[in-house]
């Protein structure tokens, strides 16, 4: 197999840090990029999510509607219930919701 010279240019930092990630996992730079090549051929693609600034987008909304929610629970009196609580008011309200049902 014939080998070909790839050369690229990264931050300083970021090329430090990685070779010291590769360097605890035994690996070095080449074979860590050979590494990355064979999976996003495997893969058929880049093997992890790569997201537009858009889906940040989604994340704030994401967030303000969790910090609404939050704020209506408080105002509620509903904070500080456990899971075990949370699951008990659930299974309350659908046993209430079947015999309405039927």
């Amino acid at each position: 197999m014939s080998t070909s010279l790839v050369q690229m240019r990264i931050d300083t930092e970021l090329r430090d840090d990685a070779n010291k990630l590769f360097d605890s996992l035994g690996l070095d730079m080449s074979t860590a990029v050979k590494m990355f090549l064979k999976k996003c051929l495997a893969e058929g693609g880049i093997p992890f999510d790569v997201k537009t600034a858009s889906s940040n987008d989604r994340s704030a909304e994401g967030l303000a509607a969790f910090l609404a929610l939050r704020k209506q629970a408080e105002d509620n009196g509903l904070t500080g219930m456990s899971l075990d609580e949370i699951n008990e008011e659930i299974a309350a309200v659908r046993a209430e919701k079947g015999k309405r049902s039927t």
